[in-house]
């Protein structure tokens, strides 16, 4: 089992090298040569020890995260049809393995998944390979699909992000990161002499984007909050006025969940001289693109405004067991982008040729339980837990920040790397985050926290050790070090 340190059992009736002797023979074939395969070598070291700026950093040792061990495929052996030995086999490791994701999910807190779902009512559908290759709103040959459900979530998300039925394009998609190439990608076509611009805490998809359609990318300063700084963002325009510009603007930053502020960016950019028809915007919701609507008083995202496109991630806030994503956009940009394919009877506008037909009918399924009013609670309580957690940690005099909008909280990240391991902590330098998800409880908190204290108290208890100074990343109020309490 990979990386539990679970002792698996070799299958009862398969013996290595000799089963796969005996299914060669079996075939009229020669036999497979095990020695002849070469091992996979481990990546070396990579030397990262400094930021682009020269700024230090903490080394990455590949060398420690690479899996040594793996589920082995074995050939049945002959006789196993009727003695069902490989069936009992198999059952055991997925008995094991899910008693690992039990555990695994009881110690969940660093990355921004929903683990508060049922869709036992789903499970009918699991026998069929469900597709939705194409455009959603065009029907291709392919009758096994789910375009009623992903058109019906589409025009739950136009009506979120007030766009007309009749003015917008989109797609179910099957990650955030799909989300965010596919909305780089319409602003490159729709301009494609137009450089890309980005805070240089945008998620990493959004600079993948730029490599991968040869685009020039200008990184953007940010603030201590993690947000775009618009000064920064003038003083990077300026010298192109002459070119168009293309903006991802983050609505939750992946390491503190900072919010760039939409209207003072369209600000910015009408001050440097670019009108409306010289700039394409997309909106990176990944997490908060889905909670900001139900916070109070926080800015709209809404197709209203000079925006392009706006992506939200459905295995995060939502609760989705599989990774997907919804894309929107206006109708008149897709068209630039669009082609016919006569094999489908369809026209292909998505980055992924095949779609996961059975996402739309979960991402449904779930929006017709909650509804608005349910996601408003949920967002409520997310962001109440979250002032919990950062209150708990400012009184134990752990460095910690959490941004207005935001539940991601931000704090000193842990000296001991296998309690980071056990929480699944994500961690960038000396600070650590957790979440604030619908599936973590105040009790799921005090877990965390008397866990953290207690090891907290071994770390530091030679006082030639202190906790790292946080000033530089969250702010002097925010850190707790002996410099700064």
């Amino acid at each position: 089992m990979v990386g539990t340190g679970v002792d698996i059992e070799a299958p009862m009736a398969f013996d290595g090298a000799l089963g796969y002797e005996k299914s060669a023979d079996l075939l009229g074939v020669e036999s497979f040569d095990l020695s002849a395969v070469v091992a996979e070598q481990v990546p070396p070291v990579v030397d990262s020890s400094t930021h682009d700026d020269g700024e230090k950093k903490r080394e990455i040792v590949l060398g420690k995260n690479v899996h040594t061990t793996c589920l082995e495929v074995t050939e049945p052996d002959a006789d196993d049809e009727s003695t069902g030995d490989k069936e009992a086999y198999m059952a055991s490791i997925l008995a094991r393995y899910r008693k690992t994701l039990v555990e695994r999910t009881k110690h969940h807190l660093g990355y921004p998944y929903n683990l508060d779902f049922d869709y036992g009512a789903l499970s009918q559908l699991q026998h069929f390979s469900i597709n939705n290759l194409g455009d959603p709103f065009i029907e291709s040959n392919y009758g096994v699909h789910s375009r009623q459900f992903e058109i019906g979530v589409l025009d739950w998300f136009a009506r979120l992000w007030e766009i007309e039925k009749d003015d917008y394009w989109g797609y179910i998609t099957n990650c955030g990161t799909e989300g965010n190439l596919h909305g780089i990608l319409l602003g490159r076509e729709v301009f494609p002499d137009g450089i890309l611009y980005a805070s240089k805490e945008s998620h990493y998809s959004v600079f993948k984007a730029a490599r991968m359609y040869r685009m020039e990318s200008v990184k953007v300063g940010t603030l201590l909050t993690g947000e775009i700084d618009c000064n920064d963002f003038k003083t990077k325009l300026l010298p192109n006025k002459d070119k168009p510009a293309i903006i991802n603007v983050n609505i939750g930053t992946t390491v503190k969940g900072a919010v760039d502020d939409l209207d003072l960016v369209i600000q910015t950019l009408e001050e440097c001289g670019f009108s409306h028809d010289r700039f394409y915007i997309h909106c990176d919701g990944a997490l908060f693109g889905l909670m900001m609507p139900f916070v109070k008083k926080a800015p709209k995202v809404t197709f209203k405004k000079p925006i392009g496109s706006v992506s939200v991630s459905g295995h995060k806030f939502v609760g989705c067991p599989m990774p997907c994503g919804v894309q929107l956009t206006r109708l008149r940009h897709i068209n630039v982008l669009s082609r016919n394919v006569e094999y489908l009877a369809s026209r292909d506008a998505t980055i992924m040729g095949s779609r996961n037909g059975h996402a739309p009918i979960f991402l449904w399924y779930t929006l017709n339980r909650k509804g608005y009013k349910g996601f408003q609670k949920e967002v409520q309580k997310c962001l109440r837990n979250a002032h919990y957690l950062k209150d708990r940690l400012i009184g134990a005099g752990i460095s910690a920040m959490l941004n207005e909008l935001s539940s991601t909280v931000v704090f000193e990240r842990p000296r001991d790397e296998e309690f980071v391991r056990r929480w699944q902590l994500a961690c960038e330098g000396n600070m650590a985050h957790a979440i604030v998800m619908p599936n973590v409880t105040l009790e799921k908190l005090d877990y965390f926290l008397n866990e953290l204290f207690q090891g907290r108290s071994l770390w530091y208890c030679d006082e030639k050790v202190q906790p790292p100074c946080l000033a530089a990343d969250i702010g002097c109020d925010n850190c707790c070090c002996v410099l700064h309490k």
